[in-house]
């Protein structure tokens, strides 16, 4: 049995969360599974809503902070705190990483975080292939919105961890040219492998008969899923819709407040644990994805995880023609196409499906499709492992 360590050295990432990332951990951990590996998961972060198909899983548990860091932090500036965390996360990736090799793997396979140099420590130790999985232009987004001290050494440690690794699976080709920017020897190991779904736990329901159609949105909120734009639509629909928005986050009681004044009665259904997913989407005719304009020119580089679910589930989606959108929701097919930001032509999108039910059910059915035949998690992973081939278990010895 080939045994796998799933390391996650990123505070933000709970394996066992709500986040979408905390989706990809777990359907990764899965696709191993059914692959028949023994998988050890190593995280800074855990959280507890574990899956019951996952509660066997042995997890080794090393926090970035603890109670006596935080409140030693609270004596130092702003920027010294900045500091102390950073060098914490270096610790704990080193400690995951020594963990793991006192363990004893065969295959390495980690969730790009800054500072983590644990995958290169693993594989070169142990001699063992490696695959370090790049999801976004960390050290941007964190320079960006956030505070990054130690700019050198996040990209040193990208570099280490690209240099050690088999494979570098990049979730989208912005992300894949952001790191051959940074690694351009490495070009060869870098390899483009969208998101996937799991289409035995989301599929299909029946739209909901009595009271209006349900437009549902899922996901985190924060400026740049667009839900404000979604809810300005919703105010100047000519159709009648009924607006779910399932996740929470930090513009939660902004946008609350903007329902409220534009006179919205808005079902929001707070975060769900990914296994409460289906149930959240349970009786929706159409989803939406309302991606707004990104200023500064920023690139639109993620891989869209709520969209491949909608998919599975059924539901035609309109979405934003930015980004990846656009391989995803073919217009006319399985949704439709609006530009960015524009409340009326996502409202008139939106409309146009609601008054045509049939049309949204078939575009729902095409999605469907398009994930079951390309789009599993296992495809997923035998993509990113094509090309690595992984120790043999040893022969029994017979008695």
């Amino acid at each position: 049995m080939t045994r796998v360590a799933y390391l996650s050295a990123d505070p933000g990432v709970p394996a066992f969360g709500t986040k979408g990332a905390s989706v990809h951990v777990q359907e990764i951990i899965r696709a191993f599974r059914d692959r028949g590996a023994d998988v050890q998961l190593y995280t800074a972060r855990t959280d507890d809503h574990v899956p019951a198909d996952l509660a066997d899983v042995p997890v080794t548990h090393v926090p970035v902070d603890s109670k006596a860091d935080r409140l030693a932090d609270k004596e130092f500036p702003q920027q010294q705190r900045t500091a102390r965390r950073e060098q914490r996360q270096v610790a704990a990736a080193h400690e995951m990483a020594v963990r793991a090799i006192a363990d004893g793997v065969d295959i390495a396979y980690e969730r790009y975080s800054l500072f983590s140099t644990a995958l290169a420590e693993v594989s070169t130790t142990l001699g063992i292939p490696g695959v370090l999985e790049v999801n976004a232009p960390l050290i941007d987004e964190q320079a960006t919105h956030r505070d990054l001290i130690d700019a050198t050494g996040a990209l040193n440690a990208l570099r280490t961890q690209v240099h050690a690794a088999a494979v570098v699976a990049c979730v989208s080709e912005p992300v894949a040219a952001w790191v051959r920017g940074h690694c351009p020897e490495a070009a060869a190991k870098i390899t483009v492998t969208p998101n996937g779904v799991n289409t035995t736990r989301i599929a299909p329901t029946e739209a909901r008969t009595e009271g209006d159609p349900v437009v549902l949105f899922v996901g985190t909120l924060k400026p740049w899923h667009g839900v404000e734009v979604l809810l300005e639509a919703a105010a100047v629909a000519r159709e009648r819709w009924q607006l779910r928005i399932v996740g929470d986050g930090p513009q939660g009681p902004a946008l609350a407040e903007q329902a409220a004044r534009l006179g919205l009665q808005v079902d929001f259904r707070g975060a769900v644990s990914p296994g409460d997913i289906p149930a959240a989407l349970a009786g929706s005719a159409i989803s939406v994805a309302p991606y707004p304009v990104l200023g500064s020119g920023a690139d639109q580089y993620f891989s869209p995880l709520k969209i491949y679910e909608y998919a599975a589930a059924g539901l035609p989606v309109v979405a934003s023609r930015v980004g990846q959108v656009p391989g995803i929701v073919r217009h006319e097919e399985n949704g439709l196409l609006v530009e960015p930001s524009d409340p009326a032509a996502l409202a008139a999108a939106i409309d146009a499906l609601v008054a045509d039910p049939k049309r949204a059910r078939a575009m729902g059915l095409a999605g469907r499709e398009m994930v079951l035949a390309n789009h599993s998690w296992g495809s997923v992973l035998d993509l990113i492992l094509d090309g690595i081939t992984l120790p043999a278990a040893p022969e029994e010895v017979l008695a």
